[in-house]
């Protein structure tokens, strides 16, 4: 079972910056994508970035430029940094991992390509 575990998140000021971990267990797999989402409450979950086996990334408009999505294979741990953060950007944080490659480019900041998810960790932001 893959059980991928989140942390990192905290309360920063506007502007500051934070790196969220994701320790993704149970699983050797040589294909797979992994992902970061956030969450907000009443909204929908929204798909920030994707890295796939090969390393190939893909990034949503709100936040290119300001995050960079990376991992370290033999730890298991894919990592979100994130850079000039704004009071928008305060949600509930989540990693997700499927374990066929990212494909489609434009599926792979969607929640339905990813099947197994951590409970999220909380970024909040203040002005």
């Amino acid at each position: 079972q893959v059980q991928p575990v989140e942390s990192g998140g905290d309360s920063v000021e506007s502007g500051g910056s934070l790196r969220l971990s994701c320790v993704a267990s149970g699983y050797t797999y040589s294909d797979y994508c992994m992902g970061w989402f956030r969450q907000t409450p009443g909204k929908e979950r929204e798909g920030l970035a994707s890295i796939d086996a090969d390393n190939s990334t893909t990034y949503a408009d709100s936040v290119k430029g300001r995050f960079t999505i990376s991992q370290d294979k033999a730890k298991n741990t894919l990592y979100l940094q994130m850079n000039s953060l704004k009071p928008e950007d305060t949600a509930t944080y989540y990693c997700a991992v499927d374990t066929t490659r990212c494909g489609y480019v434009p599926w792979r900041l969607l929640e339905t390509t990813f099947r197994y998810w951590g409970r999220g960790t909380q970024v909040t932001v203040s002005s």
